[in-house]
């Protein structure tokens, strides 16, 4: 199937708000809230789903499979929607995918963005079609950021949405990070002031060059998708694993499941997220050295400690988008969008 890419959005483009898993919106409706004025604020018209307007709840998720599917088939439906950005993640996206008409996906040709549990999303509609998208910032992370949410992260996006169609467009290590966690059910989330720490840039693991199309995927929501029929084509891919609670030893055992299944022979290049919570476990070894013993020696780049995760801020990535990464030693690095993801 030829991969096509998304319509581009522009100012006063409306945005569909679907919610595929996590009824978030139920824990903290002011981090909601905040999150669409955020979006209105960048120019964005804001349509919300179905399920979403109602706040729909059953617990860990917003609705059953189909409620959920039908929702965000609304939203490809509808005509005054441009682009399809999720509230928030969570652990049941993959729900959905039975009841998606993949067909009418293509044809829309809408941006679609989001990330972690969202994976499931982009591997299926990657997969059945062929359709590009985003992985880039939910509504309530990192739109909902108070007061107007994360500068650097919604820059980044409307480059990946907004402005960059053609040509090339370097991407640079910010500043600064953050994995500072405040609470939701009481102010602390806008009245606690955010952590920030120095960033000390992209680490390089193994020097290289390569030229070819990124893959961004949350490493656990992946590892659930194995022996399905979505699951990815890695093969000559620049791929990007980032998580959420990565103890060591569930990144040891799903890191060693995709080298048993051979990912890490197919791939051109490999970029690691920070991870949110990082727990060593005691071990006398850290994140990278895991990477390091399961990989081992390879040709192609490989750097870590990169600024597409769940931490702040996040670089909004064009799934597929042709890519340069240029990893010489220690710190320095490069990473070039080649082409737009959208048109």
């Amino acid at each position: 199937m030829e991969i096509i890419k998304p319509k581009a959005l522009k100012k006063g483009s409306t945005l569909g708000i679907f919610t595929p898993s996590s009824p978030a919106y139920k824990w903290n409706e002011g981090l909601f809230a905040n999150g669409l004025e955020t979006l209105k604020r960048l120019g964005f018209n804001i349509k919300l789903g179905q399920l979403t307007a109602s706040r729909g709840f059953e617990g860990y998720r917003s609705g059953s499979p189909k409620e959920r599917a039908e929702e965000f088939m609304g939203l490809i439906e509808d005509p005054e929607v441009d682009g399809l950005i999720s509230t928030i993640g969570g652990m049941n996206s993959s729900s959905t995918i039975p009841y998606l008409n993949f067909q009418k996906i293509r044809h829309e040709r809408k941006l679609i963005c989001g990330f972690s549990d969202v994976t499931s999303l982009h591997m299926a509609i990657l997969k059945y079609s062929g359709l590009k998208t985003i992985y880039g910032p939910s509504v309530m992370c990192w739109f909902g950021e108070w007061p107007n949410g994360i500068a650097e992260s919604s820059n980044w996006f409307l480059d990946a949405v907004v402005h960059h169609q053609n040509g090339k467009r370097a991407v640079l290590a910010p500043e600064k990070w953050s994995n500072h966690k405040r609470r939701w059910d009481n102010s602390d989330w806008k009245s606690l002031p955010r952590e920030w720490q120095k960033n000390e840039g992209w680490r390089v693991l193994s020097a290289g060059v390569a030229k070819a199309p990124i893959l961004a995927l949350n490493l656990n929501t992946l590892m659930s998708a194995a022996g399905t029929s979505y699951w990815p084509d890695f093969a000559g891919k620049i791929l990007l694993l980032e998580d959420m609670e990565a103890l060591l030893s569930r990144t040891e055992r799903s890191l060693q499941q995709l080298n048993f299944i051979g990912v890490f022979d197919q791939i051109a290049g490999l970029i690691i997220g920070k991870p949110e919570s990082y727990n060593q476990e005691a071990a006398p070894f850290d994140y990278d050295d895991l990477f390091r013993e399961i990989i081992g020696v390879r040709s192609y780049p490989i750097i870590s400690n990169f600024d597409c995760s769940h931490c702040v801020p996040m670089i909004s990535i064009p799934q597929l988008s042709l890519v340069e990464l240029n990893a010489k030693d220690t710190f320095k690095v490069s990473l070039q969008f080649l082409e737009g993801g959208i048109e």
